[in-house]
């Protein structure tokens, strides 16, 4: 019962960590020494599945809007630029990232992709320009998600 009750107040640890990873280094409140040590960590808190996912919009060079889901935007939009994306970015590139969102879990980011979809082409404009429409968006979709399940 200690060996489980250990590997849970780890994983609680390890959710912290990537919490400051991912939050604290967008207020710069992660010192350098600090960050190194969370970045050797993060490829295995992202093996434990403890590691956020994103949902994306990036605007392709033809003017289009494409979404998709990552553990790591920057990493995924450069391999659309290279070509090794999803097959409707390729030829398309650049991308342009617009905008992002956070979500706890592969599934959600997927709701909140699979919403983001069915809005016309102005409401995605209009959600893109917002970080306070996106926000909604996305507590809509965990809402009505969360009645479906119960």
């Amino acid at each position: 019962m200690q060996g489980s009750a250990t590997n849970a107040n780890v994983a609680i640890h390890d959710q912290r960590l990537l919490n400051l990873l991912f939050m604290g280094l967008r207020r710069g409140s992660v010192t350098a020494l600090g960050f190194r040590s969370l970045a050797r960590r993060a490829p295995r808190l992202m093996m434990r599945g403890l590691a956020p996912w994103f949902m994306y919009v990036a605007r392709c060079a033809d003017g289009t809007l494409y979404t998709g889901v990552a553990l790591d935007v920057c990493a995924r939009i450069a391999a659309h630029d290279a070509g090794r994306g999803a097959r409707y970015t390729r030829g398309r590139g650049p991308l342009e990232l617009l905008a992002t969102r956070r979500c706890a879990t592969k599934g959600n980011a997927l709701r909140l992709e699979l919403a983001f979809k069915r809005l016309a082409r102005d409401e995605k404009l209009a959600v893109v320009a917002s970080p306070r429409k996106l926000a909604a968006l996305a507590r809509r979709t965990l809402a009505a998600a969360r009645l479906t399940a119960s």
